[in-house]
């Protein structure tokens, strides 16, 4: 995906009223100690430090357990950063179960006009009928733009599904998470977490429909007429794509790339009867990094991180009985950015890895409604690929 473009004066109207209940977020520097209180320090978080991958380049990534919501390990793992299309997690976790699978629906201009240029798009066109399922698959494999353009105008708009993401948000009590577009194409003050997308995927992968379209590799999508094109998952853990065999026991989730976020992913795998979850954001390299973080962390977790000690929790929504959980305000002892914290946290008082020069966080700042987000090294800009764009 190319850098934030223009977006249509209605688009950009849309998604200024959506934002407005939070003109004044957090900076993306903040921290929560929501999932437990180690969970808001900086530096890794582990029983044990030593034994993980040692070649973790990730700005921010969290593992658990998929049944228990233990966090096995984490580093920064509230940290505000831009999540590219793994927010797409959350869009179906809003919308996904609000249209029958079979419902048809025919694809207007303005379905299609605020769709920021540059995205990744499926190849929805104006005129065809789709199925509701097969515009599902559109987001889930291709990471379609159109497909959640088209979508969300059928919710009712694009401020109004933004609202109802931000709501499904707090109920998740993913707190970290400022929605701003349902697509997770690079706008001002959109941001996410480790831990939030991997709440995100953890209450996703609960339903059926979701569970079956992140591990769906291959589709047919409609062309015109009786006339049908392949498409196939970006995820290349599932896929085995560019290089990369296919993770054992993968079960998704969500892949993403944007210009700004650089690559994110939360992956699920299940081995021996147990699943886990990861999310890797911004690792310093493009291609394929992403990936194999991921799988490192997911051999760590089903190998020498069997028997961890949990260092947090994912928490449980409010609506299905959760208990509330009360956010460190900015500049607490213990976030990152905050005055006082360490340089790095672990179970020694050590980290195996020395701090990554700037990776303190990615400074934003939102002042009556502009929030300037820190642009990814250029070597992460000239890696990006058509498949990864993930927005």
């Amino acid at each position: 995906m190319r850098d934030s473009s223009r977006l249509t004066r209605r688009a950009a109207l849309g998604l200024t009223a959506a934002a407005l209940p939070l003109a004044a977020a957090t900076p993306a520097s903040a921290a929560t100690a929501i999932g437990g209180e180690r969970l808001a320090r900086d530096g890794i978080q582990a029983g044990d430090a030593s034994t993980l991958p040692k070649k973790l380049t990730a700005r921010s990534w969290l593992i658990a357990d998929h049944k228990t919501g233990e966090v096995l390990a984490s580093y920064r793992a509230h940290q505000r950063l831009a999540p590219a299309s793994t927010l797409k997690m959350l869009f179906a976790d809003t919308v996904l179960g609000k249209f029958e699978m079979t419902r048809t629906y025919r694809v207007t201009d303005a379905d299609l006009a605020d769709v920021p240029s540059g995205s990744s798009l499926v190849g929805v066109k104006p005129g065809i009928l789709y199925t509701v399922h097969q515009l599902w698959q559109g987001v889930f494999l291709r990471s379609g733009n159109d497909a959640v353009h088209v979508l969300a105008h059928m919710n009712g708009g694009i401020a109004a599904t933004v609202a109802e993401m931000q709501a499904k948000a707090k109920d998740l009590q993913a707190l970290d998470t400022h929605v701003v577009s349902p697509d997770g194409f690079d706008h001002p003050g959109q941001v996410s977490s480790a831990y939030d997308l991997t709440l995100f995927a953890r209450h996703g992968l609960h339903d059926e429909d979701f569970s079956s379209y992140c591990s769906t590799r291959v589709a047919n999508f409609p062309a015109g007429g009786k006339k049908t094109f392949q498409i196939q998952n970006t995820d290349r853990l599932l896929s085995g794509a560019y290089g990369l065999r296919p993770y054992p026991g993968i079960i998704g989730v969500k892949n993403g790339y944007t210009s700004h976020a650089g690559n994110t992913f939360t992956g699920a795998a299940t081995r021996g009867g147990r699943t886990l979850l990861v999310t890797v954001m911004h690792p310093a390299n493009g291609g394929n990094e992403v990936y194999k973080e991921t799988a490192a962390l997911l051999d760590w977790g089903f190998g020498k991180g069997s028997s961890a000690r949990a260092v947090g929790t994912l928490v449980d929504p409010l609506s299905e009985g959760g208990a509330t959980a009360s956010p460190t305000p900015s500049g607490a002892k213990g976030a990152p950015g905050a005055s006082g914290s360490s340089a790095s946290s672990s179970s020694d008082g050590s980290s195996p890895w020395p701090m990554l020069g700037g990776a303190a966080g990615a400074v934003a700042v939102l002042a009556g409604g502009a929030f300037a987000l820190r642009r990814r090294r250029a070597a992460v800009a000239a890696a990006k690929s058509r498949d990864l764009d993930g927005s």
